[in-house]
């Protein structure tokens, strides 16, 4: 890496998105279907990563469906599942939210591999000549006039350069840089667990669930993919050092008794396998500043738990390309409209994660204590009694309270079957 700067001011861009993950490649990708000149930001190579959540909701498999891209995300390699669950104590899942009553053209969640939903996403991005995905390029600070963000400075593979643009959209994770930067204070909630994530190569199919299981004081999601099971193993937080010292056959055992479907294939899995995600669940008080908008986890982080993190995530993108693409059309964009996003998302992020909350209450004790995974007793009976209610949480989850479309401009034909 070179120390010299190159700077692109001669280069017109009418946004600049730092983080290739859903929510920016969904913004990105709407915008330029917007008329919008995008220009973003990725630091990796390419999408494959450790944490990537797998779940695709009933709302993003809409969105695909009004982008044209529903019959080409079809043959990926997923599995369905229609209902969001825990195991109960007497041998049968217990229903939580039930997808199958949703009133939405895909009543279901799929588990696909992410990075080839976003491989999808950024080929159709490849169609629209606003559309500049630069991978392997890494926003390291903002660049300000005055008190307004207006650009970035990158490193890429020949040298630093800077990038000017109306608006810096901070798409780069939990721990984002650009956040950081503009000092946007966060909100902790509470989470008292992190995840042992590996995965155990098998030829044994298991149940369509992301439901936990908890077996002997262990707690695992296990979810299906093709030749293996990635595996999510919840621990204490700041447990990860004490858990390693008990040793990989501890871990062999601790996943044999909770499926024993797999008890055969465990023994080729190994403690270097493992790896720890840094469980977090927070919120900007603010997600913007003028000439910074915030949106997916750089906004607000949840847990794996119930895989809710992508499906609010592509919803901020098409709410962001949705209510800025005029704007920024125009060439300048004001906090104004950047505050309208948050305003526009809030209602569902705060519902989601209350009721992920309310997830987390039912499985941490015990992760910690032990026993049987279990919801408040007066929810059991409501759910129980009337079935129907299931759909209250599936909504929540799957479709979110003020579930966002594609702006008319980003509608396309879908692709011959």
């Amino acid at each position: 890496m070179t120390d010299a700067t190159h700077d692109e001011s001669d280069v017109e861009y009418d946004c600049i998105i730092s983080g290739g993950g859903p929510a920016g490649i969904v913004a990105g990708l709407l915008l330029a279907r917007g008329g919008v000149k995008v220009v973003m930001l990725e630091k990796h190579k390419d999408f494959f990563r450790d944490f990537r959540g797998d779940t695709i909701h009933p709302s993003t498999l809409r969105l695909l469906d009004e982008l044209g891209l529903y019959n080409e995300f079809a043959r990926i390699t997923h599995r369905r599942v229609t209902n969001i669950s825990l195991a109960g104590d007497d041998g049968e899942d217990f229903i939580l939210g039930d997808l199958s009553r949703l009133n939405t053209p895909h009543p279901f969640m799929t588990i696909a591999p992410q990075w080839d939903f976003l491989n999808l996403l950024a080929k159709a991005g490849e169609d629209e000549p606003g559309f500049d995905l630069r991978m392997g390029v890494e926003m390291t600070s903002l660049i300000w006039a005055d008190d307004r963000v207006v650009g970035v400075h990158a490193d890429t593979p020949g040298g630093q350069t800077a990038l000017r643009a109306p608006l810096v959209v901070a798409a780069d994770g939990r721990w984002s840089k650009a956040r950081d930067e503009a000092q946007l204070s966060m909100r902790e909630l509470r989470s008292t667990i992190d995840v042992w994530w590996f995965r155990i190569d098998t030829t044994q199919q298991l149940a369509e669930s992301i439901a936990p299981r908890a077996e002997g004081g262990n707690v695992f999601v296990a979810i299906p993919r093709d030749g293996h099971v990635q595996m999510a193993r919840l621990i204490p937080k700041g447990e990860d050092a004490r858990f390693r010292e008990q040793g990989i056959e501890s871990l062999r055992r601790a996943v044999a008794e909770t499926f024993p479907v797999l008890a055969d294939d465990v023994d080729a899995l190994e403690m270097d396998d493992v790896k720890l995600l840094d469980v977090r669940r927070n919120e900007a008080r603010r997600w913007f500043i003028d000439g910074l908008l915030c949106i997916g986890d750089s906004a607000h982080a949840m847990s794996p738990l119930g895989g809710v993190g992508v499906n609010l995530a592509v919803q901020d993108g098409v709410a962001t390309a949705r209510l800025l693409a005029e704007a920024l059309r125009s060439g300048s964009v004001s906090t104004r409209d950047l505050r309208r996003v948050q305003r526009r998302r809030m209602l569902t992020t705060k519902a989601v994660e209350l009721l992920q909350g309310g997830i987390h209450a039912m499985i941490e004790p015990v992760v910690h204590n032990g026993g049987v995974i279990r919801p408040p007793a007066p929810v059991e009976w409501l759910l129980r009694t009337f079935p129907a209610l299931t759909v209250v949480p599936a909504r929540i989850l799957g479709m979110g309270v003020t579930p966002e479309h594609a702006p008319d401009f980003a509608h396309r034909k879908p692709e011959p079957v």
